[in-house]
């Protein structure tokens, strides 16, 4: 009952009459109200009830916007002889700015029309056709704000926009609207992508023709300043990336390919301790490609192509099929010699701290502690918890 309000029972600009019914008593949820034997006028903005008199001369009644009403059922009745027929309106939430009413606060959600002289076979085919064609949203009221119950402002009138969405439909509107939006965004978004890579393309093309003539060198550019100028090209991740389309074959493709890898991966992976899984290297090659993305199948082929052409980086497979690219003056030696006595200094050590000491990842610690125990300098214990490596007392204590 917190969802009527109190209004002159005249009909408002732009309102339209259906019907009117006698006899109507309003239940507050399952509760009986005192607002008994009054009549009800349906409109295509609202419902309005009271006495037949307030009604014919135009007083102040109980008005239900119909923008409240989510959906509405027949009530079946409790008993075979009884005339009386309820249809029950499930309501949405009141909005803050709801004009006075005969109830400030109500815990229900639901109100029930009860026709005492029987509901007319018409009132639900009227009431269907008026909440489907929801003409609150597309066709304001103007309201008069009461001051007072039976007393009306009339100086105080305003238009006010409906602007609830509530019944079914208007959550499919809602849905749909929602959807609409979205789609246009996404198109906008695409559309602003589009543009990015036309300028990318542009720059690609820019810096492929600088690199050229760099490499000709028939300008006035000295060397550190050609240097310089292919570093910041590198530093954009756009400095002329090999591409299929640029070679007749794929063999030569897949060469130029593999010493464009040696010539950008060389320092990183001196860096990160002289080898690089092929994962990693793909990430880093690709992210400075930009938009010449490289396939996994033309990397892998590339990698296979350094050692056959003696560059400083070669494709190396572990017996657990791990490929990483390692430099080809990298020392297993060296460094098995190291994580050995690492492991004795430690008295033991996981493929995790391992990497979290060398700063290198996981994967290639692990390999790294099996080639030590491949090579004799380790031994592991493989346990619930982890799979540890110690150092190998039977071949380092004398007998």
């Amino acid at each position: 009952m917190d969802r009527f309000e109190y209004a002159e029972s005249r009909l408002l600009p732009n309102e339209i009459f259906i019907r009117q019914d006698p006899s109507l008593r309003l239940y507050d949820g399952d509760t009986k109200t005192n607002f008994k034997d009054g009549e009800l006028v349906l409109t295509s903005h609202r419902i309005i009830w009271g006495k037949a008199e307030d009604i014919s001369s135009g007083k102040v009644c109980l008005s239900l916007s119909l923008r409240y009403v989510v959906f509405f059922e027949e009530e079946s009745s409790d008993s075979f002889f009884s005339r009386s027929k309820k249809i029950i309106l499930h309501l949405s939430e009141p909005p803050l700015d709801k004009l006075p009413g005969p109830v400030h606060n109500s815990i229900h959600m639901y109100i029930k029309l009860s026709f005492k002289e029987g509901l007319s076979s018409s009132f639900l085919p009227q009431l269907t056709d008026v909440i489907i064609k929801r003409l609150w949203e597309t066709v304001p009221l103007v309201s008069t704000v009461l001051t007072s119950v039976g007393s009306a402002d009339t100086n105080k009138s305003q238009q006010r926009m409906i602007k609830t969405r509530t019944g079914i439909i208007g959550i499919e509107r809602s849905l749909q609207e929602r959807q609409k939006a979205t789609d246009e965004s996404i198109s906008i978004a695409f559309q602003d992508l589009r543009k990015l890579m036309e300028m990318a393309k542009d720059m690609v093309s820019i810096s492929k023709t600088i690199s050229t003539k760099i490499r000709e060198r028939k300008g006035d550019i000295t060397e550190d300043e050609t240097v310089r100028f292919k570093s910041y090209l590198m530093s954009m991740g756009i400095d002329d990336p090999v591409t299929r389309d640029a070679y007749k074959s794929s063999n030569e493709y897949f060469r130029q390919l593999a010493l464009q890898l040696a010539q950008i991966l060389e320092e990183p992976v001196k860096e990160v301790g002289g080898m690089m899984t092929l994962t990693d290297v793909y990430c880093r090659v690709n992210r400075a490609r930009g938009l010449e993305l490289l396939s996994p199948e033309d990397l892998l082929n590339a990698s296979k192509q350094l050692a056959l052409l003696d560059l400083p980086l070669i494709l190396r497979v572990f017996d657990s099929g791990v490929m990483v690219l390692q430099l080809r003056s990298h020392d297993d030696n060296a460094v098995i010699e190291s994580i050995a006595e690492l492991i004795r200094d430690r008295g033991s050590v996981t493929a995790e701290e391992l990497a979290q000491s060398e700063g290198i990842s996981v994967i290639l610690a692990r390999e790294r502690l099996l080639v030590t125990e491949k090579y004799g300098k380790a031994c592991r214990d493989d346990t619930i918890e982890s799979l540890r490596f110690y150092p190998n007392l039977f071949l380092e204590q004398e007998m």
